[in-house]
């Protein structure tokens, strides 16, 4: 088995754990695991609410472990009963298959000191949502002097080889693919169209990234000039002197929740819940609201600031109405079909 350094540290601090009391067992003795996202999100967790959550827990061991909400799935379902993560992070779709196939415990709202801060919309019981995410346009200034206005800008011939997007395992990649059939004519529910468009667009693809995370760099890396793309996966690309810019297409921006959640049978549950709590407070909520990171706050204590109130939404409210939710329990019911057919069919 190849272990890798994550691996590596989990594996020590549940030895150190076991041998400093000889009744623990393998499960028990291990560190907190949650399963964040790749790039910005594991970025800002490790800075902002790792450490929040250790300083009100005796620092308290954890263990990040990056990666799509697909695979955290996969993971848990092949370990039910001896879970190797703790907490997971989900968008809309993961989320309702993950509930929907039983991997996730209610969350304890009787005890929670925050639960009741959140936005009414943010209030799910089998687990909160921390915040929010929004995809619309990403692309380079520099190169693109006229920003784009529209997803079928994505289309332009001076974009020939230029363009970059995700596979489907990730939210953003299907999210995408469904304003695309929309575009076209299609809906949740057909997504015949989108896939038409993606033959007409391979000549201007560049890249297909494994996710939201991978799809950022490729900006840094010079690769791309534009793509569809997460708000706040390319800001800390900008601060960091990267030429990258967001704006939502004229069809709307889509919204969606984003919510974290308590692993059944996991041997930390409390742990756990120390750490969702943490998420969801105003003092960790406003830190990630603010550059490099630019979270979506869900706590209705936190204002929405800056960039954020700049470019995206004054509040919830106005996030609600400006905004695309989308259906994501009509996408589940073909979603493991079309990212088969992605897979196949759409290879640069």
């Amino acid at each position: 088995m190849i272990m890798n350094r994550r691996s590596l540290m989990t594996t020590a601090l549940t030895l150190g754990a076991m041998k400093a009391f000889p009744g623990l067992s393998f499960a028990q003795a291990r560190p907190l695991v949650f399963a964040t996202f790749t790039g910005s999100w594991e970025e800002a967790h490790k800075a902002v609410l790792v450490p929040a959550f250790r300083k009100a827990n005796a620092d308290a061991a954890i263990v990040l472990d990056p990666m799509l909400s697909v695979d955290q799935i996969a993971k848990v379902n092949a370990a039910k009963a001896n879970p190797p993560i703790d907490v997971m992070l989900h968008d809309p779709g993961p989320a309702l298959v993950a509930i929907g196939q039983d991997l996730v415990e209610p969350y304890p709202v009787e005890k929670s000191v925050y639960y009741k801060d959140l936005i009414s919309e943010a209030q799910e019981q089998t687990g909160p949502a921390p915040f929010f995410q929004v995809v619309g346009l990403t692309y380079n200034p520099e190169a693109i002097k006229t920003p784009p206005t529209s997803w079928a800008d994505l289309w332009k011939p001076e974009f020939k080889g230029r363009v970059g997007i995700t596979n489907l395992n990730s939210t953003l990649g299907t999210g995408w693919l469904v304003e695309i059939a929309k575009m076209r004519g299609g809906s949740e529910a057909n997504v015949d169209p989108a896939f038409k468009a993606l033959e007409e667009l391979k000549p201007n693809l560049a890249a297909v990234a494994a996710n939201p995370g991978a799809l950022a760099t490729l900006f840094q890396q010079g690769q791309i000039d534009i793509s569809p793309g997460n708000f706040n996966a390319i800001q800390i690309l900008k601060a960091r002197g990267v030429p990258v810019e967001f704006v939502a297409p004229k069809e709307g921006a889509i919204a969606f929740k984003t919510t974290i959640h308590i692993v059944k049978n996991s041997p930390n549950r409390e742990l756990a819940f120390k750490l969702i709590e943490a998420a969801l407070t105003a003092e960790v909520q406003t830190t990630l609201m603010k550059p490099p990171y630019l979270i979506v706050p869900t706590n209705s204590k936190v204002a929405m600031s800056g960039e954020i109130a700049r470019v995206l939404a004054k509040d919830t409210a106005e996030l609600k109405q400006k905004f695309v939710f989308q259906d994501w329990k009509k996408i589940n019911e073909q979603r493991s079909a079309w990212i088969e057919r992605f897979n196949r069919e759409i290879k640069i």
